[in-house]
Formats: structure tokens, C-alpha cells, sequence
């Protein structure tokens, strides 16, 4: 027996875990202290009343013999793919039902989607980014390249001038909370077009897009269709990063790709639940998308609280706008970790640091919109104590 050694490639351990060892530690010595954290990405408001109630009506079919539903179509149902399907015509993209297949979030599928293609294809990712996509791959043994994001292009990269084979894009970017454009995407499209290459679109966070002019879908995009699958989950639109409902499209003029994710998740997935299907159709609902929005907004609105704040301390940032993460410069010089360290022990704050998504990352700090109102305003009155 071989294991793979490829693992041994890794960081010993997953950003989010030290970050959590760290908080744990610190609350064990200092019980009386209020720790706000603004770090991971998990949301705080409740699931929508009409996801609710369209989860309770489900339960209740389970329990009748005549309603009753055991295994579900791996790629989900129909009346799920369909909403999903109205949504993105909403927003002027045409999908086929069956280039929509429904998953248990985003992240299990941007790393499940290799499974199509051989290991040695060259991957390209940008720096600083999520560390899911550098994870997987370095996993399954691919050659990874990066691609520079930094405060110069406001960490929105262009197309390199070497080829490659895989290329992860996500807008809004997590962790900088960056947003390409139209004519910025194109750019990547037609790179791709060039290098026979294919697009991993993670459009995780398109629900805090406000502006009708930046791109919520690639498919926006002239071409993509021809070189890019998409992701999205319902985990930050709508609360369900404890109830996991995601969909990925794959598109038919990706050729033997559609076939190939078919054979794959009929494989080796056996479907979301059906009662956590029936709460995600609400989500299009017209009640459902009204309701989600006040939460959207909500986070928004904590967001600009955040901004604000850095705005009167000087301290450089972007995101916000657009995406519920601030990525901002560590004052005074401090290292992504120092700086961690510093507002634990002196503000109880918890963000995240930079470095953990890589090297252009240090020296930067990622915060996250998705506590509690009260909280981020009592995090932003000792940030402002600090007197950076």
C-alpha cells in the first residue's frame, strides 16, 4: 500500500484551524474577555422565513407515504435547477437545465471538478487567494503557478504572458474583496480562448454585487461559455453555510466537460437532500430573494461601518463595497501575523491574516461583514481606541 504523498506537500495545517487554535487558547486564559470575531467568513443571520417554511413543508411531505422521497437525481432536481435556471435569465444568461447540477457548496465542488482533468495540467491561481484552490491541487500533484495580485493593480491580476491550463478566478475575490469588470474579464476570457484553456469561475459572493454594471456571472462574458464552468453556493446569498445547497454550470459547449461532470457526481455524489432542495427553490422565490436582500444589505451595511472606520484611522483597504470582506494593510509596519496577535491580545478582534492566502498576503489583513451589527460596532470603537 502507497499513500499519496503529495499531502506531505502541504501546510501542516488549514489556515482556518490556526486561526481557531489561536482564539481558543487566548479565551481559555482570559475567560471574562468578550471576543468579537470579524475573521471567518460564516454568516450570523438566521435562514429566511420563506426558506424556512419551505423546509417545514418538506419535513411534513417526508413523513406521508404518498410524498415520501428516498434517493433524489444526483444533479438535482428539476424544480430546483429550474429556479436556478430563472435566476440567471434574470440577469441575462440563457442556461440549458441540464448544464445545472446542484452540490452541497462550492467548496466541495472546486475541488471535486478535477476529477476531470489529467494531473498534468499546469494551474494557474491568483496571489493572495483562497487556499481550497492551491490545497486540492497540490493534493492530485498539479504544477501550480501564481499569478501577482497586489496593491498596484488594486489585486485584480491580468492575463500572464505564460500559458497555462486551469485558472481559478473568483469576483468578488475572496479574501480581498476585489471585483473585475466587464472589459477585465474579457481579458481572461479570451487568454483562456488562446490557451485552450478553462476558466474555474467561483462567483461564491455575486449576491453583494450592486453595481448592474460589473459581471455577477462569466457567462456575461462573450465566449465563456466555451471556456469556463462556474460556481456558486447559497451559503453567503442566503445562509445556508450549515445547510449546504450549492449549484455548478457546466456548459454544454465545454464539449465531453458536461458528460464527464455528469458520470462523475452520478458516481460518486448521491444528491442534497430533498427537504434542503425545497428551502433552496425558496431562495428565488419572489419572497425568498426580498427577504435575503434585507440580510445582503444588512451585512453591507456593516461592511461600510468597517470601511469607514479605516477611512478616519488612515489605514489602506479595499473591498467592502461589493463583497463582505476589507482587506486592509497592517499598520505600522506589522506582518499579517503580528498583527493578528496584537488586536487578540490588546482589542479581543479577531480578523484573519493575509499570509494565510499566500505571500503577496503578508503584511495584510482580511476582515469579514458577517457579525452581528451591535458587534461591529463595539470592534470598530476599539479599533479606533488603538489610535493607529
Amino acid at each position: 500500500m502507497k499513500i499519496n504523498k503529495n499531502y506531505e506537500n502541504l501546510e501542516q495545517s488549514y489556515l482556518f484551524s490556526t486561526v481557531a487554535k489561536k482564539v481558543n487558547e487566548y479565551t481559555s486564559k482570559n475567560p471574562d474577555k468578550k471576543v468579537i470575531r470579524l475573521g471567518i467568513g460564516d454568516v450570523t443571520r438566521p435562514l429566511c422565513k420563506a426558506v424556512v417554511e419551505a423546509m417545514h413543508k418538506a419535513v411534513d411531505e417526508m413523513g406521508v407515504q404518498e410524498t415520501f422521497r428516498g434517493y433524489g437525481p444526483e444533479q438535482g432536481y428539476d424544480f430546483l435547477r429550474t429556479a436556478v435556471q430563472g435566476y440567471y435569465a434574470k440577469n441575462g444568461v440563457n442556461l440549458e437545465l441540464d448544464e445545472i447540477f446542484i452540490s452541497d457548496g462550492a467548496k466541495s465542488d472546486l475541488g471535486n471538478i478535477l476529477d476531470l482533468f489529467d494531473k498534468d495540467n499546469t494551474v494557474l491561481v491568483p496571489d493572495p487567494v483562497y487556499p481550497v484552490y492551491v490545497d486540492t491541487n497540490i493534493m492530485n500533484g498539479r504544477k501550480v503557478l501564481f499569478t501577482e495580485a497586489n496593491s498596484d493593480n488594486c489585486f485584480l491580476p491580468s492575463p500572464p504572458s505564460t500559458k497555462a491550463d486551469i485558472i481559478y478566478i473568483c469576483s468578488p475575490n475572496n479574501p480581498t474583496g476585489a471585483v473585475y469588470n466587464k472589459t477585465q474579464l474579457k481579458e481572461w476570457v479570451d487568454y483562456a480562448l488562446k490557451n485552450n484553456a478553462i476558466i474555474l469561475f467561483d462567483s461564491a459572493y455575486e449576491c453583494f454585487i450592486s453595481d448592474n454594471e460589473l459581471p455577477r456571472s462569466i457567462y456575461e462574458i462573450e465566449g465563456a461559455k466555451n471556456c469556463a464552468i462556474e460556481f456558486c453556493s447559497l451559503s453567503k446569498t442566503a445562509g445556508f453555510t450549515g445547510t449546504r445547497c450549492g449549484y455548478t454550470i457546466v456548459p454544454k459547449e465545454l464539449g465531453k466537460l458536461n458528460k464527464m461532470w455528469l458520470r462523475r457526481q452520478t458516481t460518486k455524489f448521491n444528491g442534497v437532500p430533498y427537504i434542503i432542495q425545497r428551502g433552496a427553490e425558496a431562495v428565488f422565490t419572489e419572497e425568498g430573494q426580498k427577504e435575503i436582500k434585507e440580510n445582503i444589505n444588512y451585512y453591507k451595511e456593516n461592511a461600510k461601518l468597517i470601511s469607514e472606520t479605516l477611512k478616519e484611522c488612515g489605514i489602506w483597504h479595499v473591498g467592502g463595497k461589493h463583497s463582505p470582506y476589507i482587506w486592509l494593510k497592517c499598520p505600522n509596519e506589522m506582518n499579517s501575523w503580528e498583527f493578528f496577535d496584537y488586536l487578540l491580545e490588546n482589542f479581543q478582534i479577531v480578523g484573519t491574516p493575509g499570509s494565510g492566502f499566500g505571500k503577496n498576503g503578508e503584511g495584510y489583513f482580511r476582515l469579514t461583514s458577517f457579525g452581528s451589527k451591535e458587534n461591529t460596532i463595539e470592534a470598530m470603537e476599539r479599533i479606533k481606541k488603538a489610535g493607529f
